[in-house]
């Protein structure tokens, strides 16, 4: 029996020094156990605002003997703790530090602004390591976004021959938001401080240009054309929150541009279907506003009519662009519902008489028909203005000469102003020089119009209102 037992021993015994070993090498000897007792954050909210920049964060945990106070604060984004980041030290028991550094720490760790993300954290002295706590952290943003397109003395030659076309992108870095953000691009000339929008984005870091575009914009600061001038572009990103609205705008970065002298050309209306007729030395040219084209006129249901590129019927003209349609007419890529094509040369209206809106985009060769807020002709129109008063009840009523045709005879001063009513009083049925003040010509209805300015004389001048061509004249006599 003695020898079995023997045997056995000898025969076991390895087994239980193999598997002690094996039990050794399971353990893992570089995460010591918890022996430091952490406790929950002082933070009220998890939200992070920029108002609580100067708040205090505070971490508590219990002293360990024989440490010294040389306490190091951990967190990460992940439990494991495999990309920790060291948030400071803490002294004896206690680790302090502000709401906005503790905010920074979040962002440099990759933590998106809006978005509430778990962070954990625990506190490491030596060999002794605490317990993790963790807690949904939402971080507000701090940087602000960085132009990476165009560089600095980058120079861009615009293409007036194709205007449609990308003629820059401008582009940016920026965070990865948990909410919506807009970025706002905006330009100006070398060393001003007013800047104009050059277009919008949202939840993109990207705004293409087109020739036109960026073309359009330098133009309206009075660059020279042909010239190359020196223009600032900066980026804002804006977002909202239930901490309030934040803004952060990028640094300027100087690029060059040499514009172009646009090419656009006018259009001449005419046909059945609108109040000239089919006479084209008396076509009606629409009022040119850089890329577009428009009048307010009246057109008649199911009249045809197309435009002439002068008051002749040669050599130009301009219809849709339909199989149906001769080559040589071919132009609007896009129109409206109430448009269709008629025959091989011309366009039907198809909506109802009345006052219309027309409107030709150049660079899209689209074309808009939509109807004018005062639809219908005006039984009678009044003149009221600095010519006499501004009093609308003592409007100077005009004379009617014609289908929606009137005129007025008086005396203008210098620097006058005036408008036409449908009505003596302040109603629904006003015309003015269309979109904003000036002496362009074109009437705008109530809501797309400003004053008519005229420098006058003190002379007899006659004044010439055609509200159904959408125009007016003033002509000394």
């Amino acid at each position: 029996m003695k020898n079995i037992f023997k045997i056995l021993l000898v025969f076991f015994l390895p087994l239980l020094l193999l598997n002690s070993c094996r039990d050794e090498a399971d353990k893992d000897w570089t995460t010591p156990d918890a022996s430091i007792k952490l406790y929950d954050s002082n933070l009220s909210s998890n939200i992070l605002y920029p108002s609580m920049a100067d708040n205090v964060f505070r971490l508590t945990w219990d002293p360990v003997a024989n440490v010294g106070g040389d306490y190091t604060v951990q967190m990460s984004k992940t439990a494991d703790f495999a990309t920790a980041v060291n948030l400071g030290k803490g002294v004896n028991n206690v680790f302090t530090t502000k709401i906005s550094t503790l905010n920074m720490a979040l962002l440099q760790a990759g933590f998106s602004p809006y978005s509430q993300t778990p962070v954990f954290m625990r506190i490491m002295a030596g060999t002794f390591m605490s317990n993790v706590i963790s807690a949904g952290v939402t971080p507000y943003p701090v940087d602000k976004p960085v132009i990476t397109s165009p560089t600095a003395g980058q120079s861009i030659v615009l293409n007036g021959l194709t205007p449609n076309v990308a003629a820059a992108t401008v582009k940016w870095t920026d965070y990865t938001y948990g909410v919506e953000v807009n970025y706002n691009v905006e330009i100006a000339p070398k060393g001003s401080t007013t800047f104009v929008s050059g277009g919008t984005v949202k939840d993109a870091k990207e705004l293409m240009w087109t020739n036109f575009t960026l073309n359009d914009a330098v133009l309206k600061f009075g660059l020279a054309v042909g010239v190359v001038s020196e223009v600032q572009v900066r980026v804002t990103a804006k977002t909202q929150s239930a901490g309030g609205t934040i803004s952060k705008t990028s640094d300027i970065v100087l690029f060059k541009v040499t514009p172009y002298a646009p090419a656009y050309v006018d259009f001449f209306l005419v046909g059945g279907g609108t109040a000239v007729g089919w006479n084209a030395t008396s076509s009606q040219v629409l009022y040119k506003n850089n890329e577009v084209a428009e009048i307010y006129t009246y057109l008649n249901n199911n009249g045809d009519f197309r435009f002439l590129g002068q008051q002749d019927w040669n050599p130009i003209n301009y219809s849709l662009n339909d199989a149906a349609i001769k080559d040589s007419y071919k132009f609007f890529n896009a129109w409206s519902a109430n448009l269709q094509p008629s025959g091989d040369e011309n366009i039907r209206f198809t909506g109802d008489s009345g006052m219309y809106k027309v409107a030709i985009n150049q660079n899209s060769r689209a074309i808009t028909v939509t109807p004018s807020s005062i639809p219908t002709l005006p039984t009678n129109v009044y003149l009221v203005g600095s010519i006499q008063g501004w009093n609308p009840t003592t409007a100077l009523e005009m004379t009617q000469i014609g289908d929606g045709l009137y005129e007025y005879m008086i005396a203008i001063a210098p620097n006058s102003e005036f408008k036409f009513l449908g009505q003596q009083s302040w109603g629904d049925l006003e015309w003015a020089n269309i979109h904003t003040d000036g002496n362009s010509g074109f009437l705008g209805p109530k809501g797309d119009n400003n004053n008519i300015k005229y420098n006058g004389t003190g002379g007899m001048y006659k004044i010439t209102a055609n509200i159904k061509l959408g125009t007016y004249k003033v002509t000394p006599q």
